[in-house]
């Protein structure tokens, strides 16, 4: 189960981003990852969604939830990320920006795809300009 670590990006600030995907068995930055994901507003309720894996804390994963919600274009905090492997209905995905969520390795259900380095730069270079990632 993934918990959301709360409130603005003040914490990972300096956190650095680094695409290091590795066909290891374990999830690395730059890799979609499956796990149940809390709602915010209804903690105890949630749903399984993929999830970019962006760095690690520990022995847990760090990382930012997409959403297939046509909505979410052009809203505030989200990014449009397009289709991927993750989504086995080729559907186009966003990504969350402001929420961080930590995730225990085994809290993930399944890997869904390595994210091409030219999407991840992307993700991080508006996590770096926008929320003082590095």
């Amino acid at each position: 189960m993934a918990r959301f670590l709360g409130g603005v990006l003040d914490r990972f600030r300096k956190r650095r981003l680094v695409y290091a995907p590795n066909p290891d068995g374990r999830a690395d930055p730059g890799e979609v990852v499956w796990t149940w994901v809390a709602y915010e507003d209804l903690p105890d309720q949630g749903k399984d969604r993929p999830v970019l894996v962006v760095g690690r804390e520990g022995q847990a994963l760090l990382g930012l939830m997409l959403s297939s919600n046509h909505e979410r274009d052009n809203q505030p905090n989200w990014y449009a990320l397009g289709e991927g492997a993750w989504d086995r209905q080729h559907r186009a995905s966003w990504i969350r920006l402001d929420r961080v969520l930590r995730v225990p390795e085994s809290g993930i259900r399944r890997e869904g795809a390595v994210l091409e380095r030219s999407r991840f730069d992307a993700v991080a270079r508006i996590l770096r300009k926008d929320y003082g990632w590095r």
